[in-house]
């Protein structure tokens, strides 16, 4: 099943990109387009695809070049979560030529850096295909812009794993070791976390797993860094009593096999920390 998304209010998104204008334009603004291109010059511009892939961050764009000028007319051509071709034109910009010059980097930036996550979901969704398995990202996310990342992940047909530290229980080793054990330290989670809040708990053993089985209390369990023999074990030992998820070296070349052994969800950090930007230009 593919997942829905929904387009994150303009509102939330605005202040990561007048960040970055800011960022761009200093404390002069863009003195190269100012000091060549004549005062009242328009022009037509086009958001093309140079690679194939999948597409992310057409709102964000489109946000940046109203933040430069809210008097350019702007048309999505592909939405954000379509695929699209080398040649392709994504939007097209139309208006002062100054404002679109100073606001192409801030758009290609992050146009660019979104739809390469979405492209490289989409190629991990595509391991998982006749399973039920679900491809989700981590937490490991560009300082700052976790937000968009995520929802490019979405984009691509993948899934959002917890947002931050904030918003579910994940216990790893070291809460394991701090806390004096896995017996311990879920029945720490159960007696503090509230009655809405998720429990999930990592493992590297089946001997640990069997033990949080157990002591009850998790929701779902990280089965971190296992061969995929022990992580079918794993999966069949843990079925029907707690969601199972596979992380820990999850490369695109292993997710098949990953996928085969009937786990519920693969994390990879590799979805926005090891990303390729996938290339994106402005045409005049």
């Amino acid at each position: 099943m593919t997942p829905s998304f929904a387009t994150l209010p303009d509102l939330i998104v605005e202040p990561l990109v007048r960040a970055a204008l800011l960022e761009d334009l200093g404390q002069s603004g863009d003195i190269t387009t100012r000091a060549v291109i004549p005062a009242g010059t328009t022009y037509q511009a086009r958001l093309n695809a140079r690679d194939a892939g999948v597409v992310s961050g057409m709102q964000i764009a489109r946000i940046a070049f109203h933040l430069v000028d809210p008097t350019l007319h702007i048309e999505t051509q592909l939405q954000d979560g379509s695929p699209c071709t080398p040649g392709q034109t994504l939007m097209t910009i139309s208006g002062s030529a100054a404002s679109i010059l100073s606001g192409e980097r801030v758009a290609l930036n992050f146009a660019g850096r979104m739809s390469g996550i979405a492209s490289l979901t989409q190629s991990f969704v595509a391991e998982t295909k006749g399973t039920q398995t679900r491809i989700t990202c981590t937490r490991k996310t560009t300082p700052g812009l976790r937000m968009v990342e995520k929802q490019a992940v979405l984009h691509g047909g993948g899934y959002n794993h917890r947002y931050g530290l904030s918003d579910a229980i994940l216990i790893k080793d070291n809460h394991i070791a701090a806390a004096g054990g896995i017996a311990a330290v879920l029945q720490a989670a159960k007696t503090n976390v509230s009655h809405m809040m998720k429990i999930e708990i990592e493992v590297d053993t089946l001997a640990q797993l069997e033990e949080v089985l157990a002591s009850g209390g998790a929701d779902v369990v990280l089965l971190d860094n296992m061969d995929t023999a022990t992580l079918s074990e794993a999966v069949a030992m843990a079925r029907g009593q707690v969601v199972t998820e596979a992380s820990g070296n999850m490369r695109l070349d292993r997710i098949a096999e990953v996928a085969a052994t009937g786990v519920d969800y693969i994390s990879s950090g590799a979805l926005t920390h090891s990303v390729q930007t996938l290339d994106l230009g402005l045409d005049f």
